[in-house]
């Protein structure tokens, strides 16, 4: 006997949220994204995170290891202005995502780090505590609250506003020049996510954490591992670069250098 159901479909408006990041995948088109699957060994360092009183964030950690790691080779956070020079920073401002609480449903709020590669893992577990618990600690944490509700609903400004912020040096002060993302904790197990890029020409997305076999020192051991996912602009980075960037970057996490001030 075939059941019959009643089949309805629920239209409601689009989150003005959801507009936002719309926007910002739109202003990534530009790019020619070439992405790389790395794999870490972050055992040491999930115990230094852990043992440290009180813990620090794993996130924090990341966001370190990646800013040293841009900082060594700025050629992998460049990108070309109006004019088609490139633009080369000798600083790195880390673009992460904040899930906070709106009167829609949570959102995923762009949070900028400043000097991200200069500033240890206690402080950046802070900042990214303090705005998770504060949005308004964020200066993109007011300007949703105050602006983006409204101006989610003026026809093409958030695909304007992006396409300027893509090529201005000076808004790009704004956003950051590294992008770090996290899914990991919304998993179980290891697992890599590709994300397109948006207006950074370098974006790290932090996968799962799950035990595997490793070789240390000759024997087989189970370690924790990382899966990272590397996406560079190909427009502008070249895979030799990119390909120096990730293996320093393989090093400083599994090294934990970030936090030699930490009792080991």
């Amino acid at each position: 006997m075939t059941t019959v159901r009643p089949r309805h479909v629920e239209v409601r408006p689009f989150p003005w949220n959801r507009r936002v990041v719309a926007a910002a995948l739109r202003a990534g088109k530009r790019t020619t994204p070439m992405h790389g699957l790395v794999e870490v060994d972050v055992t040491d360092a999930k115990r230094l995170l852990a043992d440290h009183e009180p813990p620090l964030s794993f996130t924090a950690f990341v966001i370190a290891s990646v800013a040293r790691a841009a900082a060594a080779h700025p050629e992998v956070h460049a990108y070309r202005n109006w004019r088609g020079q490139l633009v080369c920073h000798r600083h790195v401002d880390v673009a992460t995502i904040v899930e906070i609480n709106t009167a829609q449903d949570p959102f995923a709020l762009a949070h900028t780090i400043r000097d991200a590669d200069i500033r240890d893992v206690t402080d950046l577990t802070s900042e990214l505590r303090t705005v998770k618990t504060d949005p308004s600690a964020s200066s993109n944490g007011r300007w949703v609250a105050r602006y983006a509700p409204i101006a989610a609903y003026v026809p093409g400004l958030f695909a304007a506003m992006y396409a300027v912020m893509a090529r201005s040096p000076r808004l790009r002060e704004l956003t950051g020049t590294v992008g770090v993302t996290a899914v990991g904790m919304f998993a179980h197990g290891g697992g890599f996510a590709i994300a397109p890029l948006t207006l950074m020409p370098l974006q790290i997305v932090v996968g799962g954490v799950s035990p595997r076999p490793r070789v240390v020192g000759g024997q087989i051991e189970v370690r924790d591992v990382l899966d990272l996912t590397v996406t560079v602009d190909h427009n502008v980075i070249y895979g030799a670069p990119a390909a120096r960037f990730g293996a320093e970057l393989r090093e400083i996490l599994e090294s934990a250098t970030v936090m030699d001030n930490l009792h080991r």
